[in-house]
C-alpha cells in the first residue's frame, strides 16, 4: 500500500516537474529574448521549483554543500540521474554544457539551452566544440560561465562503475581552468530509470578544488579517487541511517 501511494505521488510530481518547464519556459520568453541574463534565472527558477515540489510531494529534500565559484571553470560532476544535474544547475550562476546535438530541437529544453551557451556536438567531434566554445565566448557572441562535464559519459546508479574517460583532461588542458570535483548520492533516491522516487536527503557536494597546470594523469587520479570516495560515503551514509 505504501510503495503504491508513494508511486502515484513520483507519477503526479514528474507530470508537473514536466508542465512547469513548458509553463516556466514561456512566461520567461519574452524577458530572455529581451535579455540573455534572464535565461539563467528561468533555468534557476525553474530547478527550484522542482527542488521544492520533489520535497513536499515525494518527500525527497536536498541539499547542495560548498560554493560553485562565480568565474570560468570545469565542474567535473558524478552524474547518477535527472536529479544532480538539476541541483548542481540550481547553483550554478552560469551553468553550460557540451550537450548532444539532438538536443537542439527539443521543445522549450533546446531553445534554452542555446541561450545559457550550450554547446551542441556531434558525437566524435568534441574538441572541435571546445573550440567553437572558446571562441564565441572570446567573441561575446556566448557568455562566460561554468562548463559542466560528466568524466564517466553517462549516468552511473549506485554500486555500479565505468572508467572516467580522458576528455575531461581533454577540456582541462584546452581551457586552461580550474577544476571543480562534485560527488553525490542522488542515485539513491531518484533512479536512472523509472517513475519511484524515493524518501530522504539527496546530496550533491562540492569537493577541494583542482588547480589548473596538473598533468593528465594527476588529474585523471585526483578527479576518480575524490569522486569515488565521497560518493561511497555519501551513499553509506544513507544506508546506515
Amino acid at each position: 500500500m505504501l510503495y503504491s501511494v508513494q508511486y502515484i505521488r513520483s507519477f503526479l510530481f514528474l507530470i508537473q516537474m514536466y508542465l512547469m518547464m513548458v509553463i516556466f519556459g514561456l512566461l520567461f520568453c519574452p524577458f530572455v529574448m529581451l535579455n540573455r541574463k534572464y535565461s539563467y534565472l528561468a533555468v534557476h527558477v525553474w530547478c527550484r521549483w522542482v527542488r521544492w515540489t520533489a520535497a513536499w510531494m515525494v518527500g525527497l529534500k536536498s541539499e547542495v554543500r560548498g560554493i560553485i565559484p562565480d568565474r570560468e571553470l570545469i565542474i567535473a560532476a558524478k552524474h547518477q540521474s535527472f536529479f544532480d544535474i538539476i541541483l548542481i544547475v540550481s547553483e550554478t550562476p552560469r551553468p553550460k554544457f557540451i550537450m548532444k546535438s539532438s538536443l537542439r530541437w527539443a521543445p522549450v529544453l533546446g531553445w534554452y539551452a542555446k541561450k545559457i551557451g550550450c554547446v551542441p556536438v556531434e558525437r566524435g567531434k568534441r574538441s572541435e566544440a571546445i573550440q567553437r566554445m572558446m571562441s564565441a565566448v572570446a567573441s561575446g557572441a556566448t557568455p562566460p560561465g561554468q562548463l559542466i562535464i560528466y568524466p564517466q559519459g553517462t549516468r552511473v546508479s549506485p554500486g555500479d562503475f565505468k572508467p572516467y574517460k580522458i576528455g575531461v583532461a581533454a577540456l582541462y588542458q584546452q581551457t586552461g581552468q580550474d577544476c571543480l570535483p562534485v560527488a553525490c548520492n542522488v542515485g539513491v533516491f531518484w533512479p536512472k530509470y523509472g517513475i519511484m522516487r524515493k524518501p530522504g536527503v539527496a546530496v550533491v557536494e562540492c569537493l577541494p578544488l583542482i588547480p589548473a597546470g596538473l598533468e593528465n594523469s594527476e588529474l585523471m587520479s585526483e578527479l576518480e579517487n575524490s569522486i569515488e570516495k565521497r560518493t561511497n560515503q555519501l551513499i553509506a551514509e544513507v544506508k546506515y541511517k
